[in-house]
Protein backbone atom coordinates (compact mmCIF):
# COMPACT_ATOMS: atom_id res chain seq x y z
CA UNK A 1 0.00 0.00 0.00
CA UNK A 2 1.86 3.25 -1.17
CA UNK A 3 2.21 6.10 1.45
CA UNK A 4 -0.33 8.09 -0.32
CA UNK A 5 -3.46 5.99 1.06
CA UNK A 6 -2.56 7.49 4.60
CA UNK A 7 -2.34 11.05 3.44
CA UNK A 8 -5.76 10.64 1.88
CA UNK A 9 -7.60 8.95 4.97
CA UNK A 10 -6.11 11.92 6.77
CA UNK A 11 -7.39 14.65 4.85
CA UNK A 12 -10.88 13.07 4.75
CA UNK A 13 -10.78 12.80 8.31
CA UNK A 14 -9.89 16.29 8.53
CA UNK A 15 -12.88 17.07 6.41
CA UNK A 16 -15.42 15.75 8.36
CA UNK A 17 -14.48 18.53 10.89
CA UNK A 18 -14.68 21.41 8.04
CA UNK A 19 -17.07 24.22 8.04
CA UNK A 20 -16.45 24.32 4.72
CA UNK A 21 -14.29 23.35 1.98
CA UNK A 22 -10.33 23.52 2.56
CA UNK A 23 -7.51 24.63 -0.04
CA UNK A 24 -5.55 21.94 -0.56
CA UNK A 25 -2.77 24.32 0.74
CA UNK A 26 -3.69 24.20 4.04
CA UNK A 27 -4.15 20.43 4.01
CA UNK A 28 -1.10 20.13 3.19
CA UNK A 29 0.01 22.25 5.56
CA UNK A 30 -1.79 20.94 8.36
CA UNK A 31 -0.17 17.54 7.67
CA UNK A 32 3.46 18.83 6.76
CA UNK A 33 3.28 17.74 3.13
CA UNK A 34 4.28 18.35 -0.09
CA UNK A 35 1.42 20.53 -1.56
CA UNK A 36 2.30 18.72 -5.17
CA UNK A 37 2.28 15.36 -3.98
CA UNK A 38 -0.81 15.81 -1.84
CA UNK A 39 -2.63 17.23 -4.79
CA UNK A 40 -2.05 13.82 -6.62
CA UNK A 41 -3.90 12.24 -3.53
CA UNK A 42 -6.50 14.60 -3.84
CA UNK A 43 -7.19 14.18 -7.31
CA UNK A 44 -7.26 10.42 -6.89
CA UNK A 45 -10.18 11.34 -3.97
CA UNK A 46 -11.61 13.36 -6.46
CA UNK A 47 -12.06 11.20 -9.68
CA UNK A 48 -13.40 8.38 -7.01
CA UNK A 49 -15.92 11.11 -6.44
CA UNK A 50 -15.48 10.59 -2.70
CA UNK A 51 -14.41 14.42 -2.53
CA UNK A 52 -15.31 17.46 -4.39
CA UNK A 53 -13.53 20.70 -5.31
CA UNK A 54 -14.71 24.07 -5.46
CA UNK A 55 -13.73 26.89 -7.10
CA UNK A 56 -13.23 30.33 -6.29
CA UNK A 57 -12.14 32.19 -3.51
CA UNK A 58 -13.56 29.94 -0.61
CA UNK A 59 -12.75 26.86 -2.89
CA UNK A 60 -11.13 23.71 -1.38
CA UNK A 61 -12.32 20.02 -1.26
CA UNK A 62 -15.23 19.07 0.66
CA UNK A 63 -16.44 15.47 1.20
CA UNK A 64 -18.94 14.34 -1.55
CA UNK A 65 -21.31 12.39 0.66
CA UNK A 66 -21.67 11.43 4.63
CA UNK A 67 -18.52 9.76 6.41
CA UNK A 68 -20.36 7.44 7.45
CA UNK A 69 -21.09 6.27 3.78
CA UNK A 70 -17.24 6.08 2.94
CA UNK A 71 -15.24 3.23 3.75
CA UNK A 72 -11.46 3.11 4.30
CA UNK A 73 -11.24 0.45 1.49
CA UNK A 74 -13.33 3.40 -0.70
CA UNK A 75 -10.04 5.91 -0.07
CA UNK A 76 -7.41 2.65 -0.20
CA UNK A 77 -9.00 1.50 -3.92
CA UNK A 78 -9.09 5.54 -5.35
CA UNK A 79 -5.45 5.79 -4.86
CA UNK A 80 -3.85 2.68 -4.75
CA UNK A 81 -6.75 0.98 -7.28
CA UNK A 82 -8.70 -2.21 -6.51
CA UNK A 83 -6.27 -4.46 -8.06
CA UNK A 84 -5.82 -7.39 -5.41
CA UNK A 85 -1.92 -7.07 -3.71
CA UNK A 86 -0.86 -10.34 -5.13
CA UNK A 87 -0.79 -11.57 -8.00
CA UNK A 88 -0.07 -14.86 -8.89
CA UNK A 89 2.73 -15.48 -12.04
CA UNK A 90 1.95 -19.31 -11.74
CA UNK A 91 5.53 -20.87 -10.44
CA UNK A 92 4.17 -23.99 -10.67
CA UNK A 93 4.45 -23.60 -14.30
CA UNK A 94 8.20 -23.06 -14.78
CA UNK A 95 11.47 -24.38 -14.13
CA UNK A 96 12.94 -27.72 -14.96
CA UNK A 97 9.75 -29.69 -12.46
CA UNK A 98 7.38 -27.91 -14.02
CA UNK A 99 3.61 -28.35 -13.79
CA UNK A 100 1.62 -28.75 -17.18
CA UNK A 101 -0.64 -25.71 -17.69
CA UNK A 102 -3.26 -28.29 -18.69
CA UNK A 103 -2.55 -29.84 -15.09
CA UNK A 104 -3.40 -25.93 -13.16
CA UNK A 105 -6.95 -26.14 -13.53
CA UNK A 106 -7.43 -24.51 -9.43
CA UNK A 107 -5.16 -22.11 -8.14
CA UNK A 108 -2.38 -23.14 -6.47
CA UNK A 109 -2.23 -23.21 -2.50
CA UNK A 110 -0.17 -20.25 -2.55
CA UNK A 111 -2.87 -18.27 -4.43
CA UNK A 112 -5.52 -19.67 -2.47
CA UNK A 113 -3.67 -18.58 1.13
CA UNK A 114 -3.15 -14.84 -0.72
CA UNK A 115 -6.29 -14.34 -2.28
CA UNK A 116 -8.23 -15.25 1.18
CA UNK A 117 -6.10 -12.61 2.82
CA UNK A 118 -6.94 -10.17 0.56
CA UNK A 119 -10.55 -10.97 0.90
CA UNK A 120 -9.93 -10.86 4.25
CA UNK A 121 -7.94 -7.11 4.15
CA UNK A 122 -10.23 -5.84 2.06
CA UNK A 123 -13.44 -6.94 4.28
CA UNK A 124 -11.19 -5.02 7.34
CA UNK A 125 -11.12 -1.96 5.46
CA UNK A 126 -14.90 -2.11 3.97
CA UNK A 127 -15.83 -2.04 7.61
CA UNK A 128 -14.12 1.02 8.86
CA UNK A 129 -15.64 4.20 7.51
CA UNK A 130 -14.25 7.76 7.49
CA UNK A 131 -16.78 8.70 10.43
CA UNK A 132 -15.25 5.37 12.47
CA UNK A 133 -12.27 7.44 12.08
CA UNK A 134 -13.24 10.39 13.12
CA UNK A 135 -15.00 8.85 16.03
CA UNK A 136 -11.68 6.73 17.16
CA UNK A 137 -9.58 10.37 16.84
CA UNK A 138 -11.55 11.97 19.18
CA UNK A 139 -11.77 9.31 21.66
CA UNK A 140 -7.82 9.26 21.62
CA UNK A 141 -7.07 12.45 21.16
CA UNK A 142 -9.47 14.65 22.92
CA UNK A 143 -13.30 15.73 22.23
CA UNK A 144 -11.58 19.20 21.42
CA UNK A 145 -9.92 17.79 18.60
CA UNK A 146 -11.83 18.67 15.79
CA UNK A 147 -13.09 22.18 17.11
CA UNK A 148 -8.91 22.57 17.34
CA UNK A 149 -8.56 21.70 13.87
CA UNK A 150 -11.52 23.72 12.73
CA UNK A 151 -10.58 26.57 14.07
CA UNK A 152 -7.13 26.35 12.62
CA UNK A 153 -8.20 24.98 9.10
CA UNK A 154 -10.83 28.63 9.70
CA UNK A 155 -7.80 30.92 10.26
Amino acid sequence: MSGGVEWALHCCVVLTAARGPVPAARLAELHDVSGSYLAKQLQSLARAGLIHSVQGHAGGYALTRDPADITVLDVVEAVDGASPAFVCTEIRQRGPLATPAEACTTPCPVHRAMMTADEAWRAALKSQTIADLAVSVTATSGPATFDIVREWLDT
